[in-house]
């Protein structure tokens, strides 16, 4: 006896390109994607789209063709999943000043893209003494896990992002410079602003991490620890082979097994990076949503509090 097929097609994108008016492009994009019942999120800039959408398969297929027929969106790579029940809530086409912000409305990533390295050949490059490897994420993302010789800027948000690059420029004269992301929007951005310092010996990957972790045989590998991801499976390991992070509701953060044996750990109301921020009334508040969750999850009902909700603007 086979699995049905989940009922709910989830896809992710995003696409640099030139939108002279997003504003057009907003109102057929929207009208359609309520018509054919798309739930999540698109985000509109000048500078291009980025988003996670779910829905039919025939509805999502509908919202794909017409953003390939948007100016430079003809060859976007679309990252497909499956879901057995619509992991969103509500349809958001928002228009913003950037689809990943990084705050320097100078940068064009359609200019400057680096010399991009296929997976199989991404080990010879961060393993060069020569070779500067960064990551690009956020703090908690790389918390989770890294490739090995890699920086972690400590950045917050990527908003962050420029002003380490800035502070540790002579540190990066003169190198090879390898950098990655989860998804591949915050390589590219990077690239084109390190380009745009005067760093032109830039090497983003090809593929996006996930990617590189499918294609790289395990023994081979040069990553350590699991990879966070912007859903509800909070982290991968190799092969994507589901992790053993889960997401802590009150902060949105990724929370290890050892962070859940910790005394600090509620599940569902803080954990070792909220805790001291939580007073008594924010704690009873958020036990009172957890019982809740639960009271829905054994009914066999779904939760609003009980889902991810993914931030697009700093992955």
């Amino acid at each position: 006896m086979t699995n049905a097929p989940s009922p709910i097609t989830v896809a992710a994108l995003y696409r640099f390109a030139r939108f002279p008016d997003p504003t057009a492009i907003r109102a057929p994009l929207l009208t359609l994607c309520e018509a054919e019942g798309i739930k999540g999120t698109l985000l509109l800039a000048r500078e291009g789209i980025n988003g996670t959408i779910a829905g039919s398969d025939a509805g999502i297929a509908a919202v794909i063709a017409h953003i390939r027929t948007l100016p430079d969106c003809s060859g976007i790579v679309v990252k497909y999943s499956h879901a057995a029940t619509m992991p969103f809530h509500r349809l958001k086409v928002r228009l913003k000043r950037e689809i990943v912000t990084m705050g320097e409305p100078d940068i064009d990533p359609l200019q400057g893209v680096g010399h991009y390295v296929k997976p199989a050949d991404w080990n010879a490059l961060i393993d060069d003494p020569d070779t500067i490897v960064i990551d690009t994420r956020n703090a908690y993302e790389v918390k989770v896990g890294t490739f090995a010789r890699a920086i972690d800027p400590a950045t917050e948000s990527f908003r962050d992002f420029p002003a380490w690059v800035r502070e540790h420029r002579a540190e990066l004269e003169g190198k090879k410079v390898a950098m990655f992301c989860t998804g591949g929007i915050r390589c590219e951005k990077s690239t084109a602003f390190l380009n745009a310092e005067g760093l032109d010996d830039v090497f983003p990957p090809r593929r996006r991490h996930p990617e590189i972790s499918r294609r790289v045989p395990e023994t081979e590998s040069r990553w350590h620890g699991e990879c966070f991801v912007f859903d509800e499976r909070v982290a991968v390991g190799h092969g994507l082979a589901l992790g053993t992070h889960e997401l802590c509701r009150a902060c949105r953060m990724p929370v290890s097994p050892a962070d859940r044996a910790s005394p600090l750990y509620e599940e569902g109301v803080a954990c070792p990076a909220c805790h001291a921020t939580r007073d008594a009334q924010a704690r009873a508040s958020y036990a009172e949503r957890h019982r809740q969750v639960k009271l829905a999850e054994a009914r066999g009902e779904a939760h609003v509090g009980a889902r991810f909700t993914p931030d697009l603007t700093k992955s």
